[in-house]
């Protein structure tokens, strides 16, 4: 058996830890901005900081669960990539200001990228949307 065997065999499955982990951790996100729940800030109730964490509570679970998968990849992707345009860039490029190293946005850039990457694929086998339109796990 070739490594390239291996790992197609394991597509799918690496597709769905890779969902619900990331979906997962958007929700915990979430729940820090809207529950407070291990949080040193508390975002005021209607703000954007704390619709971004309904986005990231909601969306997460979505994503984690593999429901209305794409419409919660898509918005989960566009509202990361206007928290590290918004709050971490800032449209500075003094100093390296613009990198997301020196800016502290490479987690922004990276779910930004995970969750565009979500909403081409889908849910996948292992998903709730899968077993809503009757395709079977592997």
């Amino acid at each position: 058996m070739t490594l390239r065997t291996v790992a197609a065999r394991w597509e799918a499955p690496a597709y769905a830890i890779l969902r619900v982990v990331s979906g997962g951790l958007l929700a915990f996100h979430g729940l820090q901005k809207i529950f407070h729940v291990r949080a040193e800030f508390a975002p005021a109730v209607g703000s954007q900081i704390w619709i971004g964490g309904l986005i990231e509570l909601f969306g997460g679970l979505l994503i984690a669960l593999g429901l209305f998968t794409r419409p919660a990849a898509f918005l989960t992707c566009g509202m990361m990539a206007v928290a590290y345009f918004q709050f971490h860039w800032k449209l500075a490029f003094a100093d390296g200001l613009w990198l997301p190293a020196i800016n502290k946005g490479e987690l922004a850039v990276v779910y930004c990228f995970i969750f565009l990457y979500v909403w081409a694929k889908g849910g996948g086998p292992f998903s709730l949307d899968a077993r809503r339109s009757g395709v079977k796990t592997l």
